[in-house]
């Protein structure tokens, strides 16, 4: 399998980039030789091996969750710089966006 051009444009596209003429010549060649070791490390036989999601075994050290009295709004909003009720009033983050 192998990217074109103007599959590397069309994903540049939905993530909101910009890429010049040299960018996409590039990313389509970077792109394509990570498709062609995915494919060469899908030809590996692995049969009887678990599968893992990290190299060495993982435990969880977060504490159990337990039902606990909330924090005062008072409290909790005393050095905010802009309140509006009980609630942070910041400013808006996200625009409308032309698709």
């Amino acid at each position: 399998m192998s990217l074109t051009k103007a599959e590397v444009e069309h994903v540049a596209r939905l993530a909101r980039l910009e890429l010049n003429e040299n960018e996409k010549e590039e990313f389509t060649g970077q792109l394509n030789e990570i498709l062609h070791f995915v494919e060469k490390l899908n030809q590996l036989d692995t049969t009887g091996i678990e599968p893992t999601a990290h190299a060495i075994p993982v435990t969880n050290v977060f504490r159990a969750d337990e039902i606990r009295e909330s924090l005062d709004p008072e409290l909790a909003l005393q050095n905010a710089p802009v309140r509006e009720g009980d609630f942070f009033k910041v400013p808006k983050v996200l625009e409308d966006s032309e698709s």
